[in-house]
């Protein structure tokens, strides 16, 4: 009964990491679209801010980052609002995860983008597509076949980076692995346990991906195709 306890605990540790490593993946997709448009915007204004940001981020050491999250958040929050917000630990990983994958990930878009030839958009706009629809169904799904292996390469990246938010607060996979450890003095067994777990993540994320890449392949993703525009 005991162990079957322990192994719950373990379990139930392992799907809050995976939500957390789901969320951040999804705020970081919209920030690291946000960041990539930003450094390649025309206007200066907008676009050395944005190159700062990114440099800050990929600069500093990831595990700062969690705690300038952490424990800046609610500062900042209580500056702006003269109120003191508590903002719990898993809001405050999932966002500084998502912002260090942004960080990562837009330099990865940025050049997806520009490995798309201009002459899918020439071809685009002769035929009368406006520059949203160009974008949005010859752009980008070229680009997302481009930038797929580097995003999945940040992807696991990011799923190993949610062992960092044990450090404030959240009971990770990696937290709940240490703490059963403490409690059963059979370290090897959980730890071992917990880096099973991971591999299994991580070898189903890389079918799924190599599922999807050929998805791309067959429908010709990727390739020019301009003259089927």
């Amino acid at each position: 009964m005991v162990l079957s306890g322990y192994l719950s605990t373990l379990a139930e540790a392992g799907w809050l990491t995976l939500q957390l490593a789901f969320a951040s993946l999804l705020l970081g997709l919209v920030l690291a679209v946000i960041f990539a448009g930003g450094e390649m915007s025309r206007h200066r204004w907008i676009a050395w801010p944005t190159t700062a940001l990114v440099t800050l981020l990929r600069g500093l050491p990831e595990l700062l980052v969690v705690l300038f999250i952490f424990f800046g958040s609610t500062q900042v929050l209580f500056l702006i609002t003269g109120d003191y917000i508590d903002i719990s630990p898993f809001i405050s990983g999932v966002v500084a995860l998502a912002l260090i994958f942004a960080a990562y990930a837009a330099q990865t878009l940025r050049g997806a983008l520009k490995a798309v030839p201009n002459g899918q958009r020439e071809a685009a706009s002769a035929l009368g597509l406006g520059k949203s629809r160009t974008f949005m169904r010859i752009i980008l799904p070229q680009a997302a076949c481009h930038a797929l292996p580097g995003l999945t390469n940040q992807w696991l990246v990011l799923l190993k980076d949610t062992a960092l938010v044990s450090l404030i607060g959240v009971t990770d996979l990696l937290k709940q692995a240490q703490l059963t450890a403490a409690a059963t003095h059979d370290s090897f067994t959980w730890y071992a346990s917990a880096a099973a777990i991971y591999l299994v993540i991580t070898l189903l994320t890389q079918r799924v991906v190599k599922r999807l890449d050929l998805k791309f392949s067959a429908h010709g993703l990727g390739q020019p195709q301009g003259a089927s525009v």
